[in-house]
């Protein structure tokens, strides 16, 4: 299965911290949409929906 990634609608062109998500079978996927040959980071929904919420906090 190929994951279909999308790109955050808060990312832009100009900046360097875009990122992209996936929905992955049991987990959530993120990666750098400026180097996805990197690779990407696997985290549990909770884990993810975690993450977040840290950074809608931070602003």
């Amino acid at each position: 299965m190929t994951a279909a990634w999308r790109k955050s609608s808060r990312s832009t062109n100009q900046g360097g911290e875009c990122v992209e998500v996936a929905a992955l079978p049991d987990a959530i996927g993120v990666r750098d949409s400026k180097n996805p040959q990197v690779g990407h980071v696997v985290l549990s929904r909770e884990g993810f929906a975690t993450l977040v919420r840290h950074l809608k906090a931070m602003g």
